[in-house]
């Protein structure tokens, strides 16, 4: 058993960004079930002993990728929000594949670790409850009423609908009605925002 008074690196070190980067890529490249200690520590081009100075176990590793991206995802998602074109930066932002494959491996992961269960859930608690207000904001922005247009609904469908697009096309090459779903949601925007302005798109980290 690990003490846990032994000493633990700190949160601001560069090796631990690095473990860090290289659990992230070993998940997206080979699936959560590669990432090991010594997986991760040769990835990172360190020595493996490291990866139990920074994290104690491995789910702890995991949850601190996790709470991470999940951190900026919200301050992402904030940018969109707060943007001259909202609905156009928040679609786009979440039709980002990388952070939907990313967000997959993770819920695979969590069928088996109750701990990162609860982290997710908690999660996406705050992802939407921080887009309903945003959703909010904007609806009453552009005059659309509320019960024509509940804007619980709308974020649970456009979150839904294109995370769920980009799991068709990243993981099974489907493409079956991607192309008229997306101008469909498209054109709705478009009526409300016009064309996407170039050089608004919230940026990936």
């Amino acid at each position: 058993m690990v003490s846990a008074s032994r000493r633990i690196g700190t949160e601001t070190s560069k090796t631990r960004a690095a473990l860090l980067e290289a659990t992230e890529r070993l998940m997206l490249e080979e699936g959560y079930a590669a990432v090991t200690s010594r997986r991760v520590a040769a990835a990172a081009e360190l020595k493996p002993q490291l990866v139990h100075y920074y994290f104690r176990t491995m789910d702890d590793l995991f949850l601190a990728l996790f709470r991470g991206r999940a951190e900026q995802g919200l301050e992402r998602q904030a940018r969109a929000l707060a943007s001259a074109q909202p609905l156009w930066a928040l679609w786009e932002f979440s039709r980002d594949p990388r952070g939907t494959a990313l967000t997959m491996e993770f819920i695979a992961l969590a069928n088996h670790r109750k701990e990162i269960r609860a982290e997710i859930a908690k999660s996406a608690e705050r992802f939407r409850a921080e887009q309903l207000k945003g959703f909010q904001n904007v609806l009453q922005r552009y005059g659309i009423d509320p019960d024509e247009c509940p804007p619980i609904v709308c974020t649970v469908l456009m979150s839904s609908v294109s995370r769920f697009l980009v799991i068709e096309h990243e993981t099974l090459g489907m493409s079956s009605g991607h192309a008229e779903t997306v101008a469909f949601v498209e054109r709705f925007i478009r009526q409300l925002e016009g064309d996407r302005e170039l050089g608004t798109t919230p940026q990936s980290s």
